[in-house]
């Protein structure tokens, strides 16, 4: 479910409502005035709430999901859950995406409705040091002995704890930021991450209403950009070190004390054990796992799939001896065909 602090739901809408929107029939023994409050995911739906299920990846949350409704393929004949209403759709992404911005209309950009700069529901801590052009949005929360500096930006309802120090030019939304996080200038936080569903019409933006949680001691490098969930939380462990210019997207929950070296790329709901070590330029794709102290060197290419705690080279990656035995044969082969072409 989306956090009230940072979305007006506005709803609730009836079964007929919902699937005039989808442009779907009424389920067969559906009750066309059944009531659904809000959409969540699989995991945190409950009776009155809409939810999907695009792929088997998620077959232990559908099986498992006490919402009261469901998005879910066609061509799929699985069974529901008990108290489950199936909706069969020929895309459930485009299913979601309608029904989504129907609660949510107001998912992409937040209107800036204040008259001052620091709307007066905003609560500030003791010894809080805000440079100039400083914005802060109604409802948000800065802990005490923060310091902000020039033109930045905190959205409605944003929690930021204790001893922290945001640079110039950040900005930060839909983020719950704990204590002793500094922030460095340029990073974005809590903007819509990339998700859209796509034909041949076009691509449609399928509403991101999850938020980022940036858990104690962290260090988030100047441009870097860290996406929300789409309806889940993006998390960044605590004592996590991230570099400059790296893109974290929605979904992704990252470990305590992991290095993340500069203009790596994280996908999606990829999933980082504690003191993991991505070297620059890494790029994982969706659904990556990675388990406890692995590391990856530098311009190692990711596709989805489950990568344990040892060291990690190459696209796509291999353990590391391997992977420097590859480049020795590499090496080795130039060097005879250079010798043969002579």
């Amino acid at each position: 479910m989306a956090d009230p602090r940072f979305f007006d739901n506005k709803g609730p809408f009836t079964l007929a409502d919902i699937c005039a929107r989808a442009g779907i029939s009424l389920p067969e023994s559906a009750n066309a005035q059944s009531v659904i409050a809000d959409v969540a995911s699989l995991s945190s739906a409950g009776d009155g709430h809409l939810t999907f299920f695009s792929g088997s990846g998620a077959s232990p949350q559908f099986s498992q999901s006490r919402a009261g409704f469901c998005f879910i393929a066609r061509a799929d004949t699985r069974v529901a859950p008990a108290g489950m209403t199936l909706f069969a759709v020929d895309s459930v992404q485009h299913a979601f995406a309608d029904v989504a911005a129907l609660f949510y209309p107001d998912h992409s950009q937040v209107a800036w409705a204040q008259s001052s700069a620091i709307d007066p529901s905003a609560s500030l801590g003791q010894n809080v040091v805000l440079g100039p052009g400083v914005v802060i949005g109604a409802d948000a929360e800065i802990g005490d002995n923060v310091r902000i500096g020039p033109n930045t930006v905190i959205g409605r309802g944003v929690a930021i704890g204790r001893n922290g120090e945001i640079g110039a030019n950040v900005t930060i939304t839909h983020s719950y930021i704990g204590d002793d996080v500094l922030i460095l200038p340029g990073a974005q936080i809590g903007q819509p991450g990339f998700g859209f569903a796509s034909d041949r019409r076009g691509h449609r933006k399928i509403p991101q209403l999850g938020r980022v949680i940036v858990q104690d001691k962290v260090e988030i490098g100047s441009c870097t950009t860290i996406d929300r969930g789409a309806l889940g939380d993006t998390v960044i462990g605590e004592g996590t070190k991230i570099d400059n210019l790296v893109q974290i997207g929605h979904n992704n929950r990252l470990g305590r004390h992991d290095m993340i070296v500069g203009q790596v790329g994280i996908s999606g709901s990829c999933e980082l054990g504690d003191f993991v070590v991505l070297g620059g330029q890494v790029g994982l794709a969706d659904h990556v796992r990675v388990g406890h102290g692995a590391r990856f060197a530098a311009r190692a290419g990711v596709p989805p799939g489950e990568y344990d705690g040892q060291d990690w080279g190459g696209a796509p990656p291999v353990p590391v001896r391997e992977w420097r035995r590859q480049l020795a044969a590499v090496a080795l082969l130039a060097k005879r065909r250079k010798k043969k072409d002579d």
